[in-house]
């Protein structure tokens, strides 16, 4: 389902004239135009996920023009701006936001739980025990093949 909303995304971003702008970008560009420029580090915290995931991100959106690195006080810091051509875009980019969370509010009045209420469940409980922690309680792949079984 992932590939296939994130597909839905890309196709929809080309229509608009965005060919290079990802989904995975948006967590990126709205913390930065809420708090300017900031460190990695920062937007790692910021977006929830780990420092190596937030510099992947963004050194794909550099590559595509979305954001510059420069140096931080601390030469060990790179702080990301956003450019003038992603800020140029961002009405086009505010807008599909703003109908892709309309979507979502549809789409969860047809179903029997809210997805994001789902979504929010499914986290915490993975946080609480892994998925992987849950798989190995099952036993470890391969291990009946070792005894025989």
């Amino acid at each position: 389902m992932d590939g296939a909303i994130a597909d839905a995304y890309a196709g929809t971003y080309a229509e608009l004239g965005l060919p290079d702008y990802r989904p995975r970008y948006a967590p990126i560009v709205r913390t930065l135009v809420a708090h300017g420029p900031l460190a990695i580090r920062d937007l790692a915290r910021a977006i929830g996920v780990t420092h190596s995931a937030a510099s992947q991100t963004v050194i794909q959106m550099r590559r595509h023009g979305w954001v510059t690195m420069e140096k931080g006080a601390d030469a060990r810091h790179r702080i990301v701006h956003l450019t003038g051509a992603a800020r140029a875009a961002l009405p086009v980019i505010e807008a599909e936001w703003a109908a892709v969370e309309q979507a979502v509010r549809e789409l969860d009045a047809e179903l029997p739980v809210p997805l994001a209420d789902v979504l929010r469940a499914t986290l915490a409980a993975l946080e609480r025990r892994p998925f992987r922690e849950r798989i190995e309680a099952h036993g470890k792949p391969g291990e009946s093949l070792a005894r025989g079984d």
